[in-house]
């Protein structure tokens, strides 16, 4: 007797096949970058793929191809068999790789595009410029190990192990190591957000007798 199920999967057509998992691919794109926070400017930033064509893949209104898929899946850190099949569950580990610039070793926490950044940074000590910048964007540091000197516009800051401190990047600043030892610091960079309202205490100089 001939086997049904096996009829049927010799009867279905491989093309239709494929055409129903592109079609999946849409809105599974979508759901991974609101997932992730991130804004089609955002991902269009990091993948090199305009906005229009990003809204196009998520609507289904345009056809993925594999030039496409490889730019998202970079930009998401997702295998491209993920963006078409789906995951059963996300993997929720951060791969990120230190990078180390100027003395400064800053390990990435977070992985999405867009939102709060989050990195763990250690400062050597040694640092003979203390040039205050200033930038768009909001801050917070937490100090991890070691003391941390932040000057902030006319402010001379120390932090110490256990210390916080918010300040918004517009405001010039720099911050390093206070003494002759590393420091370590857990930091949130982000374009906007809540303020944590922790402040840190001014450096004590002491007087000259």
């Amino acid at each position: 007797m001939a086997d049904p199920a096996r009829d049927d999967n010799l009867a279905r057509d491989p093309a239709a096949d494929i055409d129903a998992a592109l079609a999946r691919v849409g809105p599974r794109l979508r759901a991974v970058r609101e997932r992730r926070g991130a804004t089609l400017v955002q991902i269009s930033v990091a993948s090199g793929i305009s906005p229009s064509t990003l809204s196009r893949l998520e609507s289904g209104g345009r056809r993925p191809t594999l030039e496409l898929l490889l730019r998202l899946a970079r930009v998401y850190e997702l295998p491209v068999d993920e963006l078409i099949h789906g995951p059963a569950t996300e993997d929720p580990r951060v791969r990120s790789t230190a990078v180390r610039r100027h003395g400064r070793t800053m390990l990435p926490l977070t992985r999405q595009p867009g939102g709060v950044q989050a990195y763990k940074m250690i400062i050597e000590p040694g640092e003979t410029s203390r040039e205050q910048r200033s930038h768009e964007g909001y801050e917070w540091m937490y100090v991890l190990n070691g003391r941390c000197r932040l000057l902030l516009a006319e402010l001379d800051l120390e932090l110490g192990p256990g210390e916080a401190a918010e300040f918004d990047t517009h405001t010039p600043h720099w911050f390093g190591s206070a003494n002759q030892l590393a420091v370590e610091l857990l930091v949130l960079f982000g374009p906007q957000g809540e303020r944590m309202h922790i402040r840190a205490a001014p450096r004590r100089v002491a007087r000259r007798t």
